[in-house]
């Protein structure tokens, strides 16, 4: 039997705010869904949260993952951040390693299993918003590795638009922003966006509202629209992020049919 050490009140680097949200991954449960099978899936946000978006880690087990193509109505994006994994986007499937991602429209079958060994990834979905006139884009499966970096405003900062950027038909974008040592963003961004950030690798300081949060590989940042936000890398190497935000679709005003995007 474990004896616990001397000390009951609970230390973390935890917030949760209505406005925002950092989420180390100590404090975050496993949750078992159906049609997953060996997968534990550990949610940074939801709509419970305010958030207009869910994401999560899945944690797999060799073999794990969904046992089964499957199609809930919703626009799905997954991330592979360790081992490999074989990602299916409505039909066609690939087996890719860290740094893999797919892309599914909602209305298409998606999947994801692990193969050879454990594996995890980032799984983001959302209900779509359709923009008139214009279709929505179909499945694609990529790899970081062959996504263009674009050097922005200064040297030492990189975007890659894994879901290309401006494309009006979709009301999503998920970049991987690249930090070298020192690095920042030259001023406070406060904007009509919601974010889910994930910390991929390195360290740096993250303002939210008036706070300054420390944050690390592994970390999960919820940001609502309006919050005010910047970012400055520490550490001895390159520190990136992957990053959700809603695009490319108008306001909606309460008591008025759909919902909004950016």
């Amino acid at each position: 039997m474990q004896i616990l050490p001397p000390g009951i009140a609970g230390h973390n680097r935890t917030m949760v705010t209505p406005h925002y949200a950092v989420m180390p991954p100590e404090g975050i449960l496993p949750s078992r869904l159906p049609g997953f099978a060996g997968t534990a899936i550990h949610f940074h946000t939801s709509p419970a949260m305010g958030a207009n978006f869910a994401q999560a880690l899945l944690a797999m087990e060799p073999g794990g993952g969904t046992t089964g193509p499957r199609e809930d109505g919703l626009e799905h994006f997954l991330y592979v951040l360790e081992g490999e994994a074989e990602l299916g986007a409505d039909g066609e499937a690939r087996v890719l390693g860290a740094g893999g991602f797919a892309y599914t429209p909602a209305g298409r079958a998606y999947g994801i299993r692990a193969v050879g060994g454990p594996a995890r990834a980032i799984w983001i979905q959302r209900p779509y918003i359709p923009a008139p006139g214009i279709a929505p884009r179909g499945a694609f499966l990529g790899h970081r590795d062959a996504v263009p970096r674009v050097n922005k405003h200064t040297q030492g900062r990189a975007w890659q638009a894994l879901l290309g950027e401006a494309d009006l038909a979709m009301d999503m974008e998920v970049n991987i922003l690249s930090f070298a040592p020192g690095n920042y963003f030259p001023f406070v961004e406060t904007h009509i966006m919601q974010h889910g950030l994930y910390m991929l690798e390195g360290q740096g300081l993250y303002l939210l509202g008036r706070e300054w949060h420390e944050c690390w590989a592994g970390d999960f940042i919820w940001m609502g629209a309006y919050v005010p936000q910047q970012f400055y890398a520490t550490g001895w190497g390159e520190t990136a992020y992957l990053l959700y935000k809603d695009v490319n679709r108008d306001v909606v005003f309460p008591g008025r049919q759909g919902q909004a995007g950016r």
